[in-house]
């Protein structure tokens, strides 16, 4: 098969084009023909060596970039039940710059039929991550108040749609270019802040009449930690997903403790298989009808063929997109 794999060097790593051997798949894993895949922050820092390669070329040891992807089931295990050949699935899988992928079936969800294979790329990582952060630990419930930054990203659309989804009110979405945020008007912000004009935190005081904000799912990191905290409300949870922005950051605790404040940081990276199953299967109840109803839209503000990927990781790279950048196989 074709896949794009990362080549070390002393700058950001070159991406390139070969030859690999297929996969085989184990007794519970699906071989899925990829039709697209889907790029995210974490592309970036794995290209250069900061984030774990899932999968490797057999005959070099070379990480095949991507984490994600969306296709056609080839093939599969001895020990997998509930799945035909000719299946349309996506999945979070490394590899997923490739032609082919394995992954275990039961991290499979069945793409709705209104969805195309570009669509269907952006779901599995952008709201299985968001469904993790927002429902299970940020344990959001109808009523109550959201803030998402980062909201132009493509989880940052996935969250503020999941928000809307179970009833939020308002979901607030911060963003430091204006034309974005008008744009994310039709993607479920009802509030939005320029973080580069405005005082986070007064804003988002202020679109919660002064009472706080209950979650804020944060996509950035310490840069933004001091003013998060400030306008969060009595009991308010804060969901630490990403952090580009950086790791560390010095917190006021007798703030934190008496406003009764929930820090909670998430990843996949420590997650058990059991735990990505169980995940999977939450997202499946929740976020597949949605999809197949149209309650959810997949948000794309670009495709790119699969040998055009540095291009697209260059276009991530200079944060002029709304939503996920799409690569076709």
């Amino acid at each position: 098969m074709r896949a794009i794999v990362i080549i070390p060097d002393d700058q950001s790593g070159t991406l390139a084009l070969r030859d690999v051997p297929d996969p085989t798949p184990g007794p519970q894993d699906l071989l899925i023909r990829v039709k697209a895949t889907a790029l995210n922050r974490a592309d970036l820092a794995q290209r250069r060596g900061r984030y774990p390669a899932a999968v490797t070329a057999a005959d070099s040891g070379l990480a095949i970039g991507g984490l994600e992807a969306a296709g056609e089931v080839m093939g599969m295990g001895t020990e997998v039940e509930g799945f035909n050949t000719g299946d349309r699935v996506m999945a979070m899988c490394g590899g997923g710059y490739a032609e082919l992928v394995t992954i275990d079936h039961r991290l499979a969800l069945r793409i709705p039929e209104r969805l195309s294979w570009e669509e269907a790329a952006t779901i599995p990582v952008a709201y299985m991550t968001e469904h993790d952060a927002l429902m299970t630990n940020g344990q959001l419930q109808a009523g109550e108040s959201v803030f998402v930054n980062a909201a132009s990203s493509g989880v940052g659309v996935a969250a503020m749609q999941l928000a809307k989804l179970v009833g939020a009110q308002p979901v607030i979405g911060s963003s430091g270019v204006t034309d974005k945020l008008q744009a994310l008007s039709d993607w479920g912000m009802d509030v939005g802040i320029n973080y580069t004009t405005e005082d986070v935190a007064e804003a988002v005081l202020a679109a919660t009449q002064g009472e706080g904000v209950d979650v804020i799912i944060d996509h950035v990191g310490a840069s933004h930690l001091a003013d998060h905290l400030r306008c969060m409300a009595l009991k308010g949870r804060l969901v630490s997903v990403g952090r580009l922005g950086g790791g560390k950051h010095e917190i006021d605790l007798d703030f934190v403790a008496l406003r009764r404040l929930h820090l909670i940081g998430v990843t996949f990276r420590t997650r058990t298989l059991e735990e990505r199953i169980a995940i999977a299967q939450r997202c499946g109840e929740t976020i597949l009808p949605a999809l197949a109803d149209g309650r959810l839209r997949p948000c794309i503000d670009r495709v790119f063929p699969l040998t055009e990927v540095a291009e697209a990781q260059g276009y991530m790279a200079s944060n002029a997109q709304i939503g996920k950048i799409v690569l076709s196989v």
